[in-house]
């Protein structure tokens, strides 16, 4: 669009140049008068909210944060599909045509910014060409596998989904992150959940080195001295973390459901975990059907025993704390009801009497 409006600006600019506009404006009746006098208010209202549009959020709404990387080369009209993409500026025209009559095409400094949602073209202007770079901040919550941290920083604008998985594939800084070779992600689980702030343009490698280690900082010594005691490894803990993670919904389910899982590979159950079955999934279920528990992936602790070869989740420390601190119990089994809440069965008779009743 952008692109046609300029070559009919140019045309028209030539149009002018080459009639004498008084003698055009006198031979103009009074309806067509009318009708110019109202385009050319038209316009100048159009190029006015270009200009100075409104930039108050509708309703008092707060501010939803963006960030934005602007880099080189970029044109007027590639940077205003972007902040129309991200809900930054309601028209990318508006953008491009604010851009041209300020004279700012060209004068965008490269860089990320930090900028929020319905924001007034010449707002963004003023910051993309002062160069007032941001660092970039974003948070994780407990138990976002990497799919879902990749797909939140590209909403974000921080870096590209396909980016952030394709490092995430191979990422593994601490020798304790090397498991299966048929794992996923060698980064999944070590992505620690917190708050973060990095630096400005920073790259897919770099935000999964900042999480990685916040969590080995995390891991304290103390920690791994107790995985150690239990017989577990730092990537056996995180395995289990992350399964005690995306089963449990409430802080008194935790202890309960490690306890749980670390008794069936003390007996040589399989764990039979939902949660890795719905990692397996493109989008997840509110119940796994039988059928699903019979897919062929070494992820389905329905078909095989032990540890799945990866972490499906990123835990946080109260998932892993929870596994490092079972509880004492003699429960074998749990279900979920539809609250989250789980219910805990000795037996397996007793089990399906309990899936019976909170189902």
């Amino acid at each position: 669009m952008p692109d046609w409006v300029s070559k009919q600006l140019a045309r028209l600019s030539d149009w002018f140049s080459q009639v004498r506009l008084g003698e055009w404006l006198t031979g103009l009746t009074k309806r067509q008068t009318a009708v110019l006098a109202a385009a050319v208010l038209l316009l100048a209202g159009m190029l006015s909210y270009a200009l100075h549009g409104p930039s108050a959020l509708p309703d008092g709404q707060p501010a939803a944060e963006r960030y934005v990387r602007i880099a080189p080369g970029m044109t007027a009209g590639m940077i205003g599909d972007l902040l129309a993409q991200q809900g930054i500026i309601s028209s990318k025209f508006n953008f491009w045509l604010a851009a041209k009559l300020n004279g700012t095409e060209g004068k965008f400094q490269t860089g990320t910014y930090k900028l929020h949602a319905n924001m007034a073209a010449r707002d963004v202007l003023r910051i993309l060409i002062s160069g007032r770079i941001s660092a970039v901040r974003f948070t994780i919550p407990e138990g976002y596998n990497v799919h879902e941290i990749a797909a939140r920083l590209d909403q974000e604008g921080i870096v590209s989904q396909a980016e952030l998985e394709k490092a995430a594939k191979k990422f593994a800084p601490y020798s304790y992150m090397t498991g299966s070779p048929q794992e996923m992600y060698r980064a999944e689980g070590f992505l620690f959940p917190d708050t973060y702030e990095a630096p400005p343009g920073a790259s897919a490698e770099d935000i999964l080195d900042l999480m990685t280690k916040n969590f080995d900082q995390q891991l304290t010594p103390e920690m791994r001295e107790l995985a150690d005691e239990r017989g577990l490894t730092v990537y056996e803990l995180v395995i289990l973390a992350s399964l005690v993670e995306k089963e449990a919904r409430f802080d008194e389910d935790r202890p309960v459901i490690a306890q749980v899982f670390l008794k069936r590979l003390a007996i040589g159950m399989p764990l039979q975990s939902d949660t890795t079955i719905q990692y397996l999934l493109d989008t997840p279920k509110e119940d796994v059907t039988i059928k699903d528990t019979k897919m062929d992936s070494p992820y389905n602790t329905y078909q095989h025993y032990g540890l799945p070869p990866g972490p499906i989740a990123n835990p946080g420390m109260a998932a892993i704390q929870a596994v490092l601190h079972p509880a004492d119990t003699d429960y074998l089994y749990f279900v979920a009801d539809r609250s989250g809440h789980n219910h805990y069965s000795k037996s397996y008779d007793e089990h399906l009497a309990e899936v019976d009743r909170v189902r």
